[in-house]
């Protein structure tokens, strides 16, 4: 499957800003079952535009600005060819032993009860089995409703309210599979969907598990499958905040305003006919 993708961000600041520094997590890569076939970032301003890697192996680019305008727009656009892999994810850059993706994190971390929770959907389950029907809990219990979360809010606090957003569902999967032993993390990226839904205002999120003698396999709680060829993977992290599309900081600015879409389209390639679709999502600072 082809899809293209364009993440538009757009800044608004009462004033202009002395200056402006960004982290963007916004360009996926290649790994088996995906291919990146053009991709490129589009600023409305003069801006040093370094790219690199960061720690999880993520390709980013750290944006610097100075004197940037009073509206600052980051668009980030291309292709991906997708193929089903089952959720499988092989290929791809990985410079972090899967046992660091037991470390939990103020985001992901759960208690007592949520542990049991997961022990009880689990049972004697191990591995792959257990993945699944955690996945399969998780999207039973959590209902899906934007707008009554915020990234602030931990797992903790999304299973207490019993709803939120897939940034919420990725964080408690993470952590429940890390309290059972199983390395996870957390995944940022797009979702082509087929319900004609085809803008959102955010990325989308997902996590990967690392089942032994498989690797590492993707599970989307907040749709209770595993990945397939409609996801494109940009951004792996312990939670949000590794993996977040955009972060930075500015001097100067006053007050400011925030409007980002996430867009998709996409055609199987030996298909003729093609469908659109938006990547699911809620905010800038919140993939859901």
């Amino acid at each position: 499957m082809r899809i293209h993708i364009t993440h538009r961000t757009v800044y608004r600041y009462e004033e202009p800003p002395r200056r402006l520094v960004q982290m963007l997590r916004l360009t996926p890569d290649d790994f088996d079952g995906q291919t990146v076939d053009d991709w490129l970032i589009d600023l409305n301003c003069n801006a040093d535009l370094m790219r690199n890697r960061d720690a999880y192996g993520n390709i980013t680019h750290l944006l610097t600005v100075e004197d940037p305008p009073q509206e600052c727009e980051i668009v980030a656009k291309g292709a991906v060819d997708t193929e089903e892999t089952s959720g499988v994810v092989s290929g791809a850059n990985e410079p972090l032993h899967p046992l660091v993706f037991l470390r939990t994190t103020p985001l992901s971390r759960v208690n007592h009860e949520i542990t049991e929770f997961g022990r009880d959907a689990v049972g004697d389950a191990t591995g792959l089995d257990a993945a699944h029907r955690l996945l399969t809990a998780l999207y039973d219990r959590i209902s899906f409703e934007p707008g009554v979360t915020d990234v602030h809010t931990t797992a903790i606090e999304a299973f207490d309210r019993g709803a939120g957003v897939c940034q919420d569902l990725s964080h408690l999967f993470c952590g429940i599979a890390r309290a059972l032993k199983l390395p996870s993390r957390y995944v940022s990226g797009h979702l082509f969907r087929q319900d004609g839904e085809n803008e959102q205002s955010a990325a989308h999120a997902w996590a990967e598990t690392y089942i032994e003698d498989l690797g590492w396999v993707a599970f989307d709680p907040a749709h209770g499958i595993s990945t397939d060829e409609h996801y494109v993977r940009v951004a792996v992290g312990a939670d949000y905040r590794s993996a977040a599309p955009v972060a930075g900081t500015r001097i100067g600015g006053g007050g400011e305003e925030l409007e980002v879409s996430a867009k998709t389209s996409g055609k199987r390639l030996r298909q003729s006919q093609s469908q659109s679709s938006g990547a699911k999502g809620q905010s800038q600072s919140q993939n859901q």
